[in-house]
């Protein structure tokens, strides 16, 4: 069985939903203009990771092979309309600023993916563990997309942070620089791909290193 070491490490790096598997592109790449977005979109996404994959561990010994299918986008599609009215209820600016993309989550492949290929086979912990896992990489790279788009694109950081931390929170909006007219290619979508292309160059140059260390040749001591 993987250890919770092993899930961790599988969600939060070595296979990441955006940046290993490039699940999930389609909101990943329209919603994050800004931090504020993709960090709201983010934990909607977790929160449906680690409730579907509970409620599909929970259930798999009562669900037949046939019908499986079905019923995990069933349960996807009712924690996600649970999120939806959540979110309009509590959060209505930023849930009229991310629009589609809150519903569009049950289509996310990622979500089905970690319903079937693990929750479907794994107790309720290590499932659990396993959304939470993956769902936290995800939010990352939203959050990490939103912030380097954010930044070229309109020279802020954590603008309209009130739509998600109330009123008070206008204080967290950062100014890089008052006098920047922005860069309106970052906050497109060629920006979104540019973006993300070099997150996934970050992280590949990361996992590149150890092993150039470990097969560049050690220089042999000098004979006395």
């Amino acid at each position: 069985m993987t250890t919770q070491a092993e899930i961790a490490r599988n969600g939060l790096w070595n296979n990441n939903v955006a940046l290993v598997q490039l699940l999930g592109l389609c909101p990943l790449l329209a919603v994050t203009s800004t931090v504020v977005n993709g960090i709201g979109l983010g934990i909607a996404t977790l929160i449906t990771l680690v409730a579907s994959n509970t409620i599909v561990s929970l259930i798999r010994g009562f669900v037949r092979s046939e019908v499986r299918l079905p019923v995990f986008v069933l349960i996807i599609a009712s924690v996600v309309t649970t999120i939806e009215l959540a979110m309009k209820a509590l959060f209505y600016d930023l849930y009229l600023v991310l629009g589609i993309f809150i519903p569009l989550i049950v289509t996310n492949c990622a979500i089905i993916g970690r319903a079937e290929g693990f929750a479907s086979r794994n107790p309720v912990g290590p499932s659990a563990l396993d959304g939470l896992m993956m769902g936290t990489g995800f939010l990352v790279v939203l959050a990490l997309l939103g912030g380097l788009r954010e930044i070229i694109g309109f020279g802020t950081l954590f603008a309209q942070a009130e739509l998600m931390f109330g009123e008070g929170a206008g204080a967290l909006t950062i100014v890089i620089n008052p006098d920047y007219g922005g860069f309106l290619l970052a906050i497109l979508p060629p920006g979104a791909f540019f973006g993300l292309a070099v997150l996934i160059m970050v992280k590949n140059w990361v996992d590149q290193r150890p092993r150039e260390q470990a097969a560049a040749p050690t220089a042999l001591p000098e004979s006395a």
